[in-house]
């Protein structure tokens, strides 16, 4: 059975072990940096009045049985603000036609843009590699558990989201658009800047040009990465897209990576989100079961750790039921009240994925 719940101090070594992965983007490969973002985390989850700017919470899957970490991901409460804003580059093209010599070109262009009073952001999604093809969909639980705590908690969070994803990488494993772009106007590697970005953007300002950059200046293959996701992360765009994320011609300044938005009240799975009263197992034909995840709600919601599990459910006359099941992947009502410390009768929020 696979336990969602926030970060722990004890997760470090995992982390540290995602982060080291190749070609892994989403985490530093700092254990300091890595031990701050667990602080950050713990912090966020035990705030009553937190302040949405100095919020993020990472989320763990936990498998019970081998006690091992199998995927991570986080949801930072703003992500842009007076002192680190949200920085990006806008997607455009200029038009230009000469009469004398009958000759037109669309060139496309990149302008960086920033932020100040930004939205909600979702990232750093990781889930181990040996993992990913696992029939629990491990890649959708960790990813749509954030969802789920925003619906559970929308006063901790902005109006909109975004998303942040990852480009296509060369063979070196590295970000073309960096090497084309950001590399020759910093004088450094990509985690050099990156690491730079968690402790001061102002770097940004100073160096990155303020007008218009011409794509057609770039490399093909810099070119070819703008707004692009890489391979592994095509399954997460799609997801995006299918529950109310648009793609706004916006790009990450370092990578190219697309960034996409939606407004909270429209992303599917959290207007469908639905409390209730845990109603335990049930094996009543008439019911319409939906995969999701099932976390506590009420008073205790706040006050204790953050759990959530994966279930099928149904929910009838505000009591939320599950199918009757015992396998790894749709864990018994047994298991549910023993992983969230839940009894017949409490509270509980169950969201469908779709």
């Amino acid at each position: 059975m696979i336990i969602l719940r926030g970060a722990r101090d004890s997760d470090l070594d995992s982390l540290l072990r995602f982060a080291q992965i190749p070609g892994m983007f989403n985490l530093p490969d700092d254990a300091d940096t890595l031990r701050d973002r667990i602080t950050k985390s713990k912090a966020s989850f035990s705030a009553t009045a937190p302040d949405l700017a100095d919020t993020k919470y990472t989320f763990i899957a936990e498998d019970l049985e081998t006690k091992e970490i199998i995927a991570t991901s986080m949801i930072a409460g703003q992500h842009g603000t007076p002192e680190s804003p949200h920085f990006y580059f806008q997607v455009g093209n200029e038009k230009r036609f000469s009469e004398t010599i009958n000759t037109g070109f669309i060139h496309g262009t990149l302008t960086l843009q920033f932020d100040t009073d930004g939205p909600t952001e979702i990232g750093a999604l990781v889930v181990d590699p040996e993992l990913r093809n696992h029939e629990s969909r491990i890649g959708r639980q960790i990813s749509f558990v954030r969802l789920l705590y925003v619906a559970g908690h929308r006063e901790r969070f902005k109006e909109k989201i975004i998303a942040e994803l990852l480009p296509p990488l060369n063979k070196r494993g590295l970000s073309p658009l960096w090497e084309a772009v950001g590399r020759r106007f910093t004088n450094m590697d990509y985690w050099e800047a990156d690491q730079l970005c968690t402790k001061n953007k102002d770097f940004i300002f100073d160096l990155f040009p303020s007008g218009k950059i011409y794509t057609s200046f770039l490399p093909a293959e810099a070119r070819n990465a703008v707004g692009k996701v890489g391979k592994e992360t095509e399954p997460v765009f799609h997801m995006l897209k299918k529950i109310g994320f648009e793609f706004h011609n916006q790009i990450d300044p370092f990578d190219g990576g697309p960034h996409l938005w939606a407004d909270v009240e429209k992303i599917a799975p959290i207007r469908k989100a639905t409390p209730g009263k845990w109603g335990g197992q049930s094996a009543d034909d008439q019911l319409e079961f939906t995969a999701g995840l099932l976390t506590i709600a009420g008073p205790r919601s706040g006050k204790e750790e953050f759990r959530a599990v994966a279930v099928e459910a149904s929910t009838r006359e505000g009591t939320i039921y599950v199918k009757t099941s015992s396998d790894k992947c749709h864990p018994s009502a047994d298991a549910i009240d023993s992983a969230l410390s839940i009894d017949l009768g409490d509270p509980v929020l169950f969201m469908p994925y779709y």
